[in-house]
């Protein structure tokens, strides 16, 4: 990575649109340590920059082209990645709380190790797309597909997940402790791996045809005041 930017790598720069507007006309940079908080960015092409350990704190990328860009323990609180084409982006580490990616395109993008407590999801096209020990407490992520995907150690606490496709998915070490459910499909989803604290037992038709262990079902079956032994 290094040799491929060793010419258009910036660091610890503090910029705004007047900086990067130039440079998005050119080849991608690598940007380390820099500071981009409440920069208007919006409908810039900065498709393939790596943003490195980046401060993004409200940072306007509005409609910008992001496809294939890489994120790396960035921060940015209120991050606006509304509308932006972010296929094939690559986001590790990274904490984007409250972020805003309403309509963006994620495209076969991929969340590692990330922080997006509270980020709006809703109405993104994310086909293909990767989570993995991911928070997404209070997140907005209505109608989104996890079909027939492992989805490893993401915490769904709280979230909207309303008509969520989770048709064939493996949970492994997840938590959809007090998310909402209404409309999602389980059907041949593999729940053990799980947390579903919190569920009532008029959630339990969504699992039809999914497979959950007997501690889950006892769970569902205390909400009747029922002991199962």
């Amino acid at each position: 990575m290094d040799d491929l930017f060793a010419d258009r790598s910036i660091r610890e720069q503090t910029l705004g649109r007047g900086d990067i507007a130039p440079l998005a006309k050119g080849l991608p940079h690598h940007l380390v340590d820099c500071d981009l908080d409440e920069a208007d960015l919006s409908g810039l092409d900065l498709s393939r920059w790596i943003f490195e350990r980046c401060q993004l704190r409200r940072t306007d990328l509005t409609g910008a082209k992001l496809d294939g860009t890489r994120w790396l323990s960035c921060r940015g609180a209120f991050v606006s990645f509304t509308g932006a084409d972010l296929r094939e982006a690559e986001f590790t580490a990274c904490d984007f709380n409250n972020g805003a990616f309403r309509r963006a395109k994620l495209f076969g993008g991929k969340f590692d190790r990330c922080k997006l407590t509270g980020a709006d999801l809703t109405e993104a096209s994310a086909l293909d797309m990767e989570f993995r020990e991911t928070l997404l407490v209070n997140a907005r992520l209505p109608g989104f597909s996890f079909r027939k995907q492992v989805v490893a150690a993401v915490d769904f606490s709280q979230a909207d997940l309303a008509k969520c496709d989770f048709r064939g998915t493996l949970f492994d070490g997840c938590s959809l402790r007090d998310a909402a459910l209404d409309g999602c499909r389980f059907d041949g989803a593999d729940l053990r791996g799980a947390d579903i604290g919190g569920l009532r037992l008029v959630n339990a038709g969504l699992f039809r045809g999914a497979t959950i262990s007997r501690e889950q079902a006892g769970q569902l079956l205390g909400e009747l005041g029922l002991n199962v032994r």
